[in-house]
């Protein structure tokens, strides 16, 4: 069957309301223990916490992940499994800037995790504002997929391309200049404190100014990873399950990772491969050639076990020096 035609007919068949019903419960089950369980205090988050905390989030992916595939099919399960595995591969760069974000505004890492919790919360809102338009443009247009694809396929070139020290420093950005005409801003931490009034002026401290660039820069790699997910599967209740379920472990991957990330260096150029495959997906049956759902995951997790394997046994030349 040709892929797009694939792609388009899953619309045919939409999630029953209790399947909404279920993944709804297991979100607000999750923000709760992340909330009310896993960061009670206002502490400097701890190696060994953090990595059970990832571990748990990924545990509860997998299994809903199996839940899909009980539910919905083995074939509808492995979409799952490739967004999933896409997204969270997407959100590396996420947690770099956002290393970068705290290190420039000068945010403790005891106060990281209250901006983080508020910045996802923001996001599943936003994710789902965009899926719900990406869901609406390619059930109206259907050419916009291939829109999609050459998109993916331009983003994926660009980033191989693109080196790290390219990306300068985030006060330099068109993000922090651009917010920065719109607030009045505390240049010192005050506590927990999103807001201070002084003077009879109320200013915002750097945690919410670094909530805000976050919560842009959000939406700019959402234009990157939903166009990418909908290439995989346009049935919503995959491509938001997918998507949420990769951000909510967001918070306590980038504790773990934060300091080691730039650490993995073929990552990156792996992603890089896996946002152009995807994009011919859509391309290869007019020359003959199906892809199918387990093909799709199979490449996907190869690619990134190289990167991550690779990263780990081989140090890239800069890296030497």
């Amino acid at each position: 069957m040709d892929t797009l035609t694939s792609l388009i007919s899953t619309h045919e068949a939409m999630s029953p309301f209790w399947l909404w019903t279920s993944f709804g419960i297991a979100v607000v089950v999750l923000l709760a223990a992340d909330l009310f369980w896993f960061n009670r205090k206002n502490e400097e988050p701890h190696f060994w916490h953090t990595l059970w905390i990832c571990i748990a989030y990924i545990a509860a992916a997998v299994l809903f992940g199996f839940f899909v595939w009980v539910e919905d099919g083995p074939e509808k399960g492995m979409d799952y499994f490739t967004g999933y595995l896409l997204e969270k591969s997407l959100s590396m760069d996420n947690i770099f800037v956002m290393s970068m974000i705290f290190a420039a505004l000068g945010v403790p890492r005891i106060y990281q995790h209250r901006v983080l919790f508020w910045g996802i919360l923001g996001a599943l809102i936003m994710r789902g504002i965009l899926i719900g338009v990406g869901d609406a443009l390619v059930v109206k247009f259907h050419w916009v997929l291939y829109l999609f694809s050459f998109f993916l396929i331009y983003t994926g070139i660009k980033m191989l391309l693109t080196k790290e020290d390219e990306r300068g420093d985030i006060r330099d950005s068109k993000i922090y200049k651009f917010l920065s005409r719109f607030f009045h801003v505390t240049h010192e931490i005050r506590g927990e404190h999103f807001f201070v009034k002084e003077n009879g002026r109320n200013y915002i401290t750097p945690l919410f100014f670094a909530l805000l660039i976050i919560e842009t820069m959000d939406v700019v790699f959402a234009l990157d990873s939903i166009p990418a997910i909908f290439l995989i599967t346009t049935d919503v209740y995959i491509v938001y399950t997918s998507n949420i379920f990769a951000i909510l472990g967001l918070r306590a991957l980038y504790f773990l990772l934060a300091a080691i990330i730039s650490k993995f260096a073929y990552l990156k150029p792996a992603i890089s491969i896996i946002l152009i495959f995807i994009g011919c997906k859509i391309f290869l049956p007019k020359i003959g050639i199906e892809i199918h759902e387990w093909q799709s995951l199979t490449v996907t997790l190869g690619l990134l076990a190289g990167g991550v394997l690779l990263s780990i046994l081989k140090k890239p030349e800069n890296a030497a020096k």
